[in-house]
C-alpha cells in the first residue's frame, strides 16, 4: 500500500494532466456540438423569416391583387408551405408546431383568399404564431 501511494505522488503531475486534458477534451466536444447544433437552428431560422415573409406577400397578392394573381397564389403558397414545415424539422419543437398549424391554416383557408377576411386573417394568425416562435428559438440560442 505504501508503494502505491509512492508512485501516486510520483506521478500525480502526469495523473492530473491527462485528468486534465481528458475533461478539457470532452468540454470541448461538448461546446462543438452544441455550437454546431445552434447554427443548424440559426440559419434555420432565418431561412424560415424568409420564406414566411415571402408566403404573407403570396397571402396578400392572393387577397388584395386581381383575379390571375390568386391563382397564381395558392399554387406559390403550396411551394412555401411545406418548406417551412420541413424547414422546422431541426427546430424546436414549438416552431415545429406552429409550423404544422401554417400547413393547417393553409389547407383550411388558400382557397378563400380573396372571398373573405377570415382566410385572411387565419392566415395571418398563423405566421404570425410561426414568426413569434421563430424568434423565441433565436432569443433561446447561447
Amino acid at each position: 500500500m505504501d508503494r502505491l501511494i509512492e508512485q501516486f505522488r510520483r506521478h500525480s503531475v502526469a495523473l492530473i494532466s491527462l485528468v486534465v486534458a481528458v475533461s478539457s477534451l470532452g468540454y470541448n466536444t461538448w461546446r462543438n456540438e452544441r455550437t454546431e447544433d445552434n447554427r443548424d437552428v440559426r440559419h434555420a431560422a432565418f431561412e424560415m423569416l424568409l420564406k414566411a415573409g415571402e408566403l404573407e406577400q403570396v397571402v396578400f397578392r392572393s387577397h388584395y391583387g386581381p383575379g390571375e394573381s390568386r391563382a397564381d397564389g395558392d399554387f406559390a403558397g403550396w411551394a412555401y408551405v411545406p418548406t417551412l414545415r420541413d424547414l422546422a424539422m431541426v427546430m424546436p419543437a414549438d416552431v415545429g408546431t406552429a409550423a404544422n398549424g401554417l400547413f393547417s391554416a393553409w389547407d383550411s383557408h388558400f382557397d378563400a383568399l380573396g372571398q373573405s377576411e377570415t382566410g385572411r386573417d387565419a392566415l395571418s394568425a398563423a405566421l404570425d404564431e410561426l414568426r413569434g416562435s421563430l424568434l423565441a428559438a433565436l432569443n433561446e440560442l447561447d
